[in-house]
């Protein structure tokens, strides 16, 4: 049916529209029946998107349509982590406490480090091993997508984007149904159960989602927490796009990344200008509306980029990976909890 609708956009398009706007349309699409499944059905709309894009591959092979996803699969992702930034504010950060802001970095790093560590063990790239803790550590989809953005290219890097991104909407969505009943395991008081659904899972959605299913105050502190670690999507892709920039001018390439990619730049001046109180309660929940669309419509066009037969063949040391990683995290904070408590 969904194929039925779309694919005259991209073999019979209308008359003057531009090649770009097909494959975003296409994706557009995609992403408002990935929603529809959501709302009906409760399925993570991410993941929707993601596998409805990779059912309809051929797409992106078509002439027609093949530059609108690639532009959708990149620009319109871009602009979808900038207004991200619109949710951050330094007093909401402010709130948490300096303890648990120190918990919170340094699973973040820690998590990273993780990833580069156990991806070398198991025999795969660093870039690997950067994508998939960065995803785990800081927020799943939206975090693998910026990083991916930022990340030398290779034959490589739209496979392992999407099993990035498949694995960690699963992780999330298991760890949305699971982790509360750790927490009743645990018998934490919604404060606690708030940071550790915040402070674990990986999706923004997820930990909504789960955090609000065990009351009203463990959905509002799991919510604060987890934008603690969105804010810190920033640094971490500053950081690496510096790296990137060095190692470019280490091996002599004429072409370097740019010192502070612009959605970045547009990230950071969000999150300023909501700080400073410029942007009023009700722009932020537009902008944080959009920044959720682009990124949905972008993971659709990720999508339709990459062949399933290529996922498949990442391999279970993949997926040995990005749960050693979620284990990682999962304890350091369960642990890191335990001692702010102690």
């Amino acid at each position: 049916m969904l194929q039925r609708v779309i694919q005259p956009v991209c073999l019979n398009p209308l008359p003057g529209l531009r090649t770009r706007a097909r494959g975003f349309l296409v994706s557009l699409v995609i992403a408002v029946a990935a929603q529809f499944i959501s709302e009906h059905y409760g399925a993570p709309a991410m993941l929707m998107a993601l596998l409805l894009g990779i059912a309809l591959h051929f797409l992106s092979e078509e002439e027609t349509c093949r530059a609108g996803v690639e532009f959708t699969a990149r620009s319109v992702l871009r602009f979808g982590v900038a207004l991200l930034g619109a949710r951050i504010s330094l007093e909401l950060l402010a709130g948490l406490g300096l303890g648990l802001i120190g918990l919170l970095v340094a699973g973040v790093l820690l998590t990273i480090g993780f990833g580069l560590l156990a991806s070398r063990f198991l025999g795969r790239g660093w870039r690997f091993g950067l994508l998939t803790g960065g995803a785990v550590a800081i927020c799943g989809a939206s975090a693998a997508m910026a990083i991916s953005a930022v990340l030398p290219r290779n034959e490589h890097s739209e496979q392992n984007l999407i099993f990035t991104v498949l694995s960690v909407t699963m992780l999330s969505t298991a760890a949305m149904i699971l982790y509360p009943v750790l927490g009743d395991t645990f018998a934490f008081d919604d404060v606690t159960i708030g940071v550790f659904l915040g402070g674990t899972i990986h999706d923004v959605a997820q930990v909504v989602g789960a955090g609000f299913s065990v009351s009203e105050e463990a959905g509002e502190v799991a919510t604060l927490v987890k934008l603690f670690r969105v804010a810190m999507l920033a640094p971490i892709v500053l950081v690496i796009s510096l790296l990137m920039r060095g190692g470019s001018a280490a091996s002599g390439e004429s072409k370097r990344p740019p010192i502070l990619p612009l959605f970045v730049v547009g990230f950071l001046g969000f999150a300023t200008l909501n700080s400073l109180g410029f942007i009023p309660a009700p722009v932020v929940g537009v902008l944080s509306e959009a920044s959720r669309w682009a990124l949905l419509i972008s993971i659709a066009a990720v999508g339709m980029k990459t062949s399933l037969k290529r996922i498949l063949e990442v391999g279970g040391q993949a997926i040995t990976l990005v749960v050693a990683e979620t284990v990682f995290i999962a304890g350091f904070v369960l642990l890191g909890i335990t001692m702010l408590h102690s």
